[in-house]
């Protein structure tokens, strides 16, 4: 076994040990105000690196993503969802862009999240718009998309200051003009359920495949819910409210190989109703900073050998969407 076939194997052995219910417990999830960034850039990145390093999560304010512009991207992920099962099919998930239906099957659990999903990989979406049941679709998502990668290049322009890379190293490496971006916006849909004593988790515990994920809730439909790296054995979750207009952030399997495991990837989940409790249906969008796939995966202190963003994913992908990248 090669050494890249190790990581990835201890990876998700990792992974698969966090089925458990465990405990709950209450930490503070950090807000951090991005409002006056290039002048405050080297505070925001301390406070970055500090939350990141403490329990890789933190949210965001100041962001510049209107919420008007967050409420009509759910309003479209919405519409999207509620279209026929027969339409969404004629848009099926392949190399991480189209709808998939309870096909993530998540090594913790064994079993297929209780969700639906439509992911919007830009040089992917060849006949994968909804252009006829809606016309007005693409450009709006497209859009938000552009405003989701921008504020993801500020996040990871504070952690390249702080790992000694050039301010621009991860804009380089996620370069939306390029036929080899990577980085996805994901609309999630999670299925209304109602609670038993081993209920199906909506989302398995994971960690992202990516260098970052920038996630929106909406008010009242909770359920997030994150492990810190020490927490691991105990399995210690703590919930993460939604709170309007806040970005929920969280460092990616990408990144804390890039840092040379300084930035930890830590576990989440989005867990299921408890005994008697019924849950509606939840919405999401996430979007995954995953760098080009050409793009060389290499720690400052070269802790492991260099991979490809693309070599990287497949791995990843495969693991959890057995066929579908």
């Amino acid at each position: 076994m090669n050494s890249t076939t190790a990581y990835a194997m201890h990876e998700l052995s990792k992974e698969a040990a966090m089925g458990a219910r465990g405990e709950e417990s209450s930490r503070e999830v950090r807000i951090i105000d991005l409002s006056d960034f290039d002048n405050r850039k080297a505070e925001i990145a301390d406070a970055l690196w500090q939350a990141s390093v403490d329990i890789g999560f933190f949210q965001v304010s100041g962001h510049g993503i209107p919420l008007a512009d967050i409420n009509a991207a759910f309003a479209r992920a919405e519409q999207f969802f509620a279209l026929p099962e027969a339409a969404k099919a004629r848009y099926p998930l392949h190399r991480n862009a189209g709808w998939e239906y309870r096909a993530q099957i998540r090594p913790s659990t064994g079993k297929p999240d209780q969700k639906e999903s439509y992911q919007v990989t830009r040089p992917r979406m060849a006949g994968l718009w909804p252009d006829d049941e809606l016309p007005d679709f693409q450009a709006a998502t497209l859009a938000f998309e552009r405003q989701c990668w921008e504020v993801g290049m500020k996040l990871l322009s504070c952690f390249a200051l702080k790992l000694g890379f050039a301010d621009d190293f991860f804009t380089a490496a996620h370069d939306p003009a390029s036929a080899s971006y990577q980085s996805t916006l994901r609309m999630l849909h999670y299925f209304a359920l109602t609670g038993e004593a081993d209920g199906p988790w909506r989302a398995g515990a994971h960690t992202d495949f990516d260098c970052l994920t920038l996630l929106f809730q909406q008010a009242g439909q909770g359920g997030l819910q994150v492990c810190p790296g020490k927490e691991m054995e105990a399995q210690r979750w703590t919930s993460i409210e939604p709170l309007e207009g806040l970005i929920t952030c969280n460092i990616g399997d990408m990144l804390m190989r890039w840092s040379d495991d300084r930035l930890p990837s830590n576990f989440h989940r989005v867990r299921s109703p408890l005994p008697g409790e019924s849950v509606d249906d939840r919405y999401s969008l996430a979007f995954f900073c995953q760098a080009n796939e050409e793009a060389v995966i290499e720690g400052p202190g070269k802790k492991y050998p260099p991979i490809t963003a693309s070599d990287y994913l497949a791995q990843r992908i495969g693991a959890n969407f057995s066929g579908k990248y």
